[in-house]
């Protein structure tokens, strides 16, 4: 019997085996025993085949018992019973004798067999069935279902630490991008007034050096040196050639007086950027900072022009006797007055304008009243009355002879032998150098009336060149700054993005964990229904 339960637990994994007692034999040669031998099996054997089932098929006592049958008795007296059976009638009529007596105690004895052993054997095959089918299933589940239950947890736990480490990292990035907004704000201020300030100083600078200069210009002219001659297209050359060595003696006098102060004053302005603006850029942009600002020298562009500056200039470098009519009236009344005496002198009939009704072309001038009329304009038609009674032959007649009654000829003679010397002087010292110096002199004068009528303009014109560099390098640095608030508003965004789903993770690994929550209590429900009731 044990080798024949080895044999089937080699072949079989869980087989469903029923031990079947052969015991009429045995009763009908012990009357005693014949009751119980009828209901079941002998007490006796009980406890035998109990151990046996237990040892071989590795089942418990509580089922070993509903697995033992008597079924001996079925093969002789179930043909009897069958056959009494169908001869009901003859049972009928002997039911007082002994013969029917038996075969109704048969009859309901193989009832009671047949539905024992029907029933347990179908109730011991389905449990088992269900118990080999289900038992492992619902266990491998229950460990998948813990599984899925543990990692869910481990997922929501790490996503809640991840989108509370991500808040807390977007909330950063935010008071950057703040704080980055804000300084900008005030540092754009504050380097508009500083560049405000350093070109208001570069002006004052720029004009105070060409003021200067123009002062000096006298000396700049006499440096130049080049071939001189009365002729037009060698004054022409001349005036070119001068112009030239003005603007460059400017130009570079003036750079150096200025632009080592205003480059100065530049960088220490750009530096003082750059380090305001280093808080706002990360690390990697700070240390890139030098490549925005190239280590180059800023050179001012005075831009004087002189040659369309004194093209209108007209030299004169005639004659001129220093003792001689128009010399002195140039001298006493000067070169405006002079020259509306002298073109009184070339024509007598040319009268002095009265005041006329002001015109709208002429509204912004000043009508000539006797209020506004200087001692000047007194004397001019004097002096041209004067003029016109010298020109007459008569008038010079009475004054040469009332001069020679008072003064006599002796003194006359010898002033008009000087006069003569020195004319003479005069004119033989009239040289080509001498033209040169006039011609000199003259442009100097012109250049600086002329000069001085840009001064403004050119130390307003660098000074937007120093505006215009240092906007520039703030517009750089500006650059860089608005790079860095981009890139934290792209950060800010993924970060926003990242949360969103963290958040969905955790609300999935949720609804996972209640729905394997829920399955294993469907497979706790099932095992206690189904498998535990079954053992």
């Amino acid at each position: 019997e044990k080798h024949f339960f080895h044999k089937v637990n080699e072949r079989l994994s869980k087989p469903n085996i029923f031990i079947l007692n052969n015991r009429w034999d045995a009763s009908a040669s012990e009357p005693e025993y014949m009751e119980d031998v009828m209901c079941g099996q002998p007490s006796q054997h009980k406890p035998k085949h109990s151990l046996l089932l237990a040892t071989g098929k590795k089942v418990n006592s509580v089922p070993a018992g509903t697995r033992t049958f008597v079924c001996g008795l079925c093969s002789p007296v179930l043909t009897l019973a069958s056959r009494l059976v169908v001869r009901n009638k003859y049972c009928s009529e002997r039911e007082g004798t002994e013969t029917g007596l038996l075969a109704l105690v048969l009859r309901s004895q193989y009832q009671l067999l047949e539905r024992s052993v029907t029933y347990n054997r179908e109730l011991c095959i389905s449990q088992s069935a269900v118990k080999t089918k289900f038992e492992q299933h619902t266990i491998r589940a229950k460990q998948i279902i813990d599984t899925v239950k543990n990692i869910m947890d481990a997922i929501n736990v790490a996503a809640a630490e991840k989108r509370v480490q991500s808040m807390e990292e977007r909330e950063d990035q935010k008071d950057r991008l703040d704080f980055v907004r804000n300084q900008l704000n005030i540092l754009t201020e504050d380097t508009k007034e500083k560049i405000k300030c350093v070109t208001e100083e570069v002006e004052n600078k720029v004009s105070s050096a060409m003021t200067d200069e123009i002062c000096r210009l006298s000396v700049l002219v006499d440096e130049f040196y080049s071939d001189f001659h009365p002729s037009p297209q060698v004054l022409k050359l001349y005036k070119t050639e001068l112009n030239k060595h003005i603007e460059d003696g400017l130009g570079k006098n003036l750079a150096d007086r200025c632009s080592s102060e205003v480059n100065q004053s530049m960088h220490q302005s750009q530096q003082e950027m750059i380090e305001n603006l280093k808080p706002l850029l990360p690390s990697g942009a700070q240390n890139q900072l030098h490549l925005l600002i190239p280590c180059r020298k800023f050179d001012l562009s005075y831009d004087l022009n002189c040659h369309s500056l004194c093209a209108d200039f007209q030299e004169d470098i005639t004659f001129h006797f220093s003792l001689g009519w128009t010399s002195l009236v140039n001298r006493f009344l000067g070169p405006k007055q002079a020259q509306r005496v002298l073109l009184g002198l070339a024509d007598p009939n040319i009268q002095i304008p009265h005041p006329l009704a002001t015109t709208p072309s002429a509204a912004s001038l000043p009508a000539l009243t006797p209020e506004n009329v200087s001692h000047d304009d007194f004397m001019v038609p004097l002096v041209m009355s004067l003029a016109s009674l010298t020109s007459r032959t008569s008038m010079s007649i009475i004054i040469v002879g009332g001069i020679w009654r008072t003064v006599g000829w002796k003194l006359i003679s010898i002033s008009l032998s000087m006069y003569g010397l020195l004319y003479i002087y005069e004119r033989l010292a009239w040289t080509t150098k001498a033209k040169e110096r006039a011609f000199k002199q003259q442009f100097v004068n012109y250049a600086t009336e002329k000069l001085q009528m840009i001064v403004s303009l050119t130390s307003a014109n660098c000074s937007h060149q120093v505006q215009q560099e240092m906007a520039t390098t703030f517009a750089r640095l500006c650059q860089q700054v608005d790079i860095t608030q981009k890139d934290l508003e792209k950060e800010i965004a993924r970060l926003s993005k990242e949360i969103d789903q963290l958040e969905n993770i955790q609300s999935h690994s949720k609804h996972l964990r209640n729905k394997a929550i829920h399955l294993e209590n469907e497979l706790d429900r099932f095992t206690k229904h189904f498998l535990q009731k079954s053992k």
